[in-house]
């Protein structure tokens, strides 16, 4: 197995060294080069010591109390209070910031939050308008003292408060009074209050912001209008209120550090959002798009502070006289006003409130630590805070946010692999939010908090959801580290252990050999050159042979060099019985399959072979069979049980290892298909069992898809009875029957039940009689699963188009996960929980895994993740045999090769030719060395395997043939002998 160090030391190879600014274009290149896909493996590590861990909110979403202490009106409590519009008209602002969190009376409530997360700062904002009520003087004591109790509580808690001056909340007095930050007059307005704030507060604060997304506040609040104080004013008036805000940061930041930090020993910077860009297709202008692109929304603001205190040359080359323009003393000013570089990222302004134009035709992504790295690139390598962060769920959503996790799982994820692999100065990250609060233009529909608030109740107490245990854990862990179980392990399968190869239909070519053709032909060497029949001249024809077949000598090759011990295939109902019994036999394709079993028995493979496999043309069924009903009709049944004695009879001599039924499809079976499906089964086990075990030899059994499934939320009681419920209905449906009590599980009968109760549905799980279940219960010899991938599922709903209403199931996706090209999740750890479940549920019985695969994109590079998802899906079968003592036998690969089961082979397919894919060089190892052997491994001695010479094998295959003709050469030579010595003496006689 590979260690982390080397990915680590070939990651810091293809990391540039950061410093000088400027350099945040290569950004799109370097990350297209990183090695696939162990840069997107989950990193398990820990964060550095001292690391910052935080939750944020922001006065006007979580303080409501709009009318209490003193507040004056703010910009956003005029925008949403807006009478409603008259038809035709654009719509109303949404509802308002009232009341929603009520964070000004219940202070000691969202601190008790705090100290339950085990946060190190708080990040929430002042309300100007508290503080000021017009704006300027006179000063609300009333909103003094709050701020005070708030920063007196964290000091008890041992809490880091991160104070933002400005967020988005601009006095309404200043507004009408001056045009807001459309006006020159707001940037020293703004100091006075900043003077006031750190004047009473600044002993107590270590780091201050001086406002949130000035990109939002100018473009959408004075250029499109969209948000407060609503200013159409297009992009010219957007631009001048950037430059006042620009202007008004840089004043405070002055102020600070002249009259305050030698006193107060802080910092201050300025909280900055962007969003992501990738380009469309990797060529030179594409990612000149890009790079154009975050400077319009983050370099606007970053490249003044942090590199020269002018905009970017891309927005003074694009917009002209539309921007404008800093005196050189005024650059001097602004240059360097930012002690740290304060990022805020996530759903505010990606994909919501970031203007379409200024993606410049590129795609925007969530990629956080491409962001990271171009920022540390493009601005002198800075110390990042990252200020604010998540995701969001459905305003429905209450207890289980799963979404919420896995967005935050992956944006620290994220953020752990900008430092360990790309050398990134972060030293803080701030979850959004602490608590469910207004989420601005899109009001009360999403929650973004780490705690549920029902803004319909009286006490509004916090309520933790499952994202508080989620941040929580990983904050007492600083991070990711390693767990044993994450680790790969060293060992070795068992002597005997089946390793195989998987081919759902064999290539059938029954094409005659040339040497079939009794024809004779004269070869024009003079005109043509080609050769031409001679009429009515014919040779003997001889007998067919097996190696007359081209098709089956190259496909055992291919076998052969793989060196596998098995192969896995379907047979053809509807091909071998084309009526569906035994009044119509394609005798060519049944000596197709008995020369094809033949064979890999002289390559000893051995060949396991299914009788039944679906397929979306009449489930691959005999058309009469399908076109009357196919499994609903109980008539199928019995001609299951003669279509098996026939291939019994036709294949048992050399076929030992017998699949009735290769996963059947439950997602798309009726209950009463399910039914006949299960009988058909247990006869056809039960007609080998007692006329064919005895003689042939063989085992047989039944395979089932069995994916796992895994609740979403691992702390939810709700999510953990979904993932059981699930099981029973994808997995136990069918193996409840066979390997436990001859009955369908309890919990579909129990759900089912429910649900026709109290609902329009009428799902009918019929009932097994007395015998029928002794018929079905213990008709197996092993238990053969089909394994690809694992799904998280939850039982809130939160996106209706993943949602089962049948089941209440919603259908989670973790994005850390690795995925193949059709989306398939790599999750190898599933693969260990299912074997244990299978024993836990069914004991120690024999178990195989008969296919276990994902697809590539016809290209190298996804065959990478293909020898990644063998290696490790094979690693964590060897953890539940080894570690778990499953009865595991043998373990099958999906796909043989990509002209039967395109993207999924280990050969490709190409101009009539195959080829092996590295994967299959990998899987050929991992078979040679009967799993990952390691120096202290014990040596397994396996008795010897029974020699695999074609030769040795006909005469073992033979043996009644060769005793007869062992007898007959015995008896000639004898007959010889008497011949000989009783004509010598007849001859002495005579003399």
């Amino acid at each position: 197995m590979a260690p982390a160090a080397p990915l680590l030391l070939v990651l810091l190879l293809w990391r540039p060294l950061l410093g000088a600014p400027g350099q945040g274009a290569g950004t799109w290149s370097r990350f297209a080069r990183l090695p696939y896909p162990q840069d997107q493996l989950f990193l398990h590590d820990t964060f550095p010591d001292g690391f910052l861990w935080g939750a944020g909110s922001a006065a006007y979403q979580t303080e409501g109390g709009w009318r209490q202490g003193g507040k004056g009106a703010s910009v956003w409590d005029t925008f949403a209070h807006r009478p409603a519009t008259p038809p035709g008209s654009a719509p109303p602002g949404p509802a308002a910031g009232d009341v929603a969190s009520d964070s000004y009376n219940n202070l000691f409530r969202d601190t008790e939050g705090l100290r339950r997360l085990g946060v190190s700062h708080y990040r929430f904002s002042l309300a100007w308008a508290r503080l000021l009520p017009n704006g300027t003087a006179p000063v609300n004591p009333a909103g003094l003292d709050h701020y005070r109790r708030l920063l007196g509580r964290l000091r008890e808690l041992g809490v880091e408060p991160v104070v933002t001056l400005y967020h988005w909340d601009l006095p309404q007095g200043l507004q009408d009074a001056f045009g807001g930050w459309a006006s020159p007059v707001l940037p020293q307005l703004f100091r006075d209050y900043a003077e006031l704030c750190f004047r009473h507060f600044g002993g107590l604060v270590r780091y201050w912001l001086t406002m949130d997304n000035p990109y939002v506040v100018a473009w959408h609040g004075y250029g499109t209008g969209r948000l407060p104080p609503g200013v159409q004013g297009g992009p010219r008036l957007g631009y001048r209120a950037a430059h006042h805000l620009l202007q008004a940061h840089a004043k405070v930041w002055h102020l600070y550090n002249d009259h305050f930090r030698p006193t107060q020993k802080g910092k201050v910077s300025i909280a900055l959002s962007s969003h992501w860009i990738k380009p469309q297709r990797m060529t030179e202008k594409n990612i000149k798009e890009c790079q154009k692109s975050l400077d319009f929304v983050l370099g606007w603001f970053a490249k003044p502070i942090f590199i020269d205190g002018d905009y970017p040359e891309s927005m003074r080359s694009n917009l002209s006289s539309l921007l404008p323009e800093f005196s050189e003393v005024e650059k001097k000013y602004i240059k360097g006003t930012a002690d740290f570089f304060a990022l805020s990222f996530g759903a505010t302004l990606s994909f919501q409130l970031l203007d379409s134009h200024m993606k410049f035709q590129q795609l925007e992504s969530i990629s956080l630590r491409q962001l990271l790295y171009w920022i540390s690139s493009e601005y002198n390598n800075p110390q990042i805070f990252i200020v604010e962060n998540s995701w969001f769920v459905s305003g429905s959503t209450k207890r289980d946010d799963a979404k919420y996790i896995y967005y935050l799982k992956k944006f620290i994820m994220e953020t752990l692999k900008a430092i360990r692999y790309d050398g990134v100065n972060v030293f803080g990250y701030t979850v959004w939010s602490l608590l469910d609060g207004f989420e601005w233009h899109r009001g009360y529909s999403i929650r973004r908090g780490l705690f549920y608030v029902d803004f319909q109740s009286h006490d509004k107490k916090l309520i933790p959801k499952s994202s508080v245990l989620f941040y929580q854990k990983l904050i007492e862990k600083n991070g990711f580290p390693p767990l044993p179980e994450n680790q790969p392990i060293e060992g070795i399968f068992p002597c005997g252990f089946a390793w195989g190869i998987v081919d759902n239909y064999i290539q059938v070519d029954t094409t005659p050999t040339q040497f079939l053709d009794s024809n004779v032909y004269v070869w024009d060497v003079h005109q043509t050159k080609k050769l031409i029949k001679v009429d009515g001249v014919f040779t003997s024809r001889r007998k067919r042979h097996c190696v007359d077949f081209a098709a089956i000598r190259l496909q055992i090759s291919l076998l052969q060099e793989m060196h596998v011990t098995h192969f896995h295939f379907s047979l053809k109902w509807s091909l071998i019985l084309p009526l569906g019994n035994l009044s119509l036999v394609n005798h060519t394709l049944v000596h197709y399959y008995q020369c094809f079993a033949s064979e890999l028995l002289r390559a000893n493979i051995t060949p396991v072979v299914a009788l039944w496999q679906p397929m979306p043309e009449n489930q691959e069924l005999p058309v009469s069979l399908a076109k009357y009903g196919a499994w609903e009709n109980p008539e199928t049944v019995q001609a299951f049980v003669e279509y098996a004695k026939f291939c019994f009879m036709s294949l048992g001599g050399h076929v030992k290892f017998w699949i009735t039924m290769n996963e059947p499809p439950v997602k798309n079976l009726t209950y009463t298909a399910g039914h006949n499906l299960l009988k058909a089964h247990a006869k056809a086990w039960h007609l080998y069992d007692k006329e064919f075990r005895r003689s042939q030899k063989g085992k047989i059994s039944i395979a089932l898809q069995a994916d796992w499934v895994e609740p979403a939320c691992p702390f939810s009681r709700n999510d953990q009875e979904v993932a059981d419920r699930i099981l029973e209905f994808d997995i136990g449906w069918l193996a409840e029957p066979i390997f436990g009590n001859g009955d369908y599980p309890q919990v579909m009968r129990a759900w089912l039940h429910r649900r026709n109760s109290v609902d329009l549905y009428n799902f009918h799980l019929p009932y097994f009689s007395e015998d029928e279940k002794k018929l079905i219960r213990g008709s197996f010899d092993f238990f053969a699963l089909s394994h690809y991938t694992t799904t998280l599922v939850g039982w809130e709903k939160e996106d209706a188009l993943k949602y089962d209403h049948y089941l209440e199931v919603q259908m989670i996706n973790d994005i850390t996960w690795l995925h193949s090209p059709s989306r398939a999740a790599v999750v190898p750890w599933g693969l260990r929980k299912l074997l244990k479940w299978v024993k836990s549920k069914y004991g120690d019985v024999p178990i195989y895994v008969m296919a276990n695969g994902i697809d590539d994109g016809h290209n190298m590079v996804h065959d990478k993740l293909r020898v990644y998802y063998i290696e490790n899906y094979i690693n964590e079968a060897l953890k539940a045999y080894t570690l778990d003592n499953v009865n595991l036998q043998g373990y099958f690969v999906y796909s043989f090769n990509d002209r039967t089961a395109p993207k999924y082979g280990l050969y490709s397919y190409v101009a009539n030719q195959y080829e092996p894919k590295p994967s299959m060089k990998h899987y050929r190892e991992i078979i040679d060395n009967n799993g990952f052997p390691g120096p202290e491994t014990p040596e397994l001695l396996c008795p010897e395997e029974i020699a695999s010479c074609p030769e040795c094998h006909f005469f073992r295959t033979r043996k009644s043939l060769l005793a007869f003709i062992s007898f007959i050469f015995v008896a000639f030579i004898v007959t010889i002998f008497f011949i000989i010595y009783y004509s010598k003496k007849v001859e002495r006689r005579y003399k």
